[in-house]
């Protein structure tokens, strides 16, 4: 099955540059309401990390006093990562992108050059299963998993 059924494409996603400032990072995930957002790079477009709550909130601790103004003045790549979302190739097959979707909320898909080219939620993918497993019950008669 061709994964580009399931993506959302980067025009349609929320992401981050790597040239962003903590400020403009904490809006963005406030304005759309994630926990964890792609990093991209500004020049090349290429999938960096992903940046989640936690790694903002850790850093931010660290600093004591943080004011929103003093945080318009550091750059999103000083605050450290502790895990980034493993991208996939646009080209993966669908054993191995849901192998990489049960660790994490979404997976970054990549060009043959990595740059980001949008993603896939495993709420998609779990969707996707759900509807196959109903089609697959029906066809056998109805009998399944209740």
């Amino acid at each position: 099955m061709n994964i580009l059924f399931f993506l959302t494409p980067k025009s349609e996603s929320a992401y981050v540059y790597d040239s962003d400032t903590l400020r403009q990072v904490i809006e963005k995930m406030e304005n759309h309401g994630y926990s964890a957002v792609p990093v991209i790079g500004k020049e090349d477009g290429r999938y960096i990390g992903t940046l989640t709550e936690g790694d903002l909130l850790w850093y931010i601790k660290k600093q004591g006093d943080l004011s929103l103004r003093m945080a318009e003045e550091i750059p999103m790549t000083d605050v450290p990562r502790k895990r980034d979302n493993e991208p996939v190739d646009v080209d993966v097959n669908m054993e191995d992108l849901l192998n990489v979707a049960m660790n994490q909320n979404f997976v970054p898909v990549i060009d043959d050059r990595k740059r980001f080219i949008g993603l896939i939620t495993r709420k998609d993918l779990i969707q996707y299963l759900c509807r196959k497993l109903v089609t697959i019950q029906l066809e056998a008669g109805g009998m399944g998993i209740r």
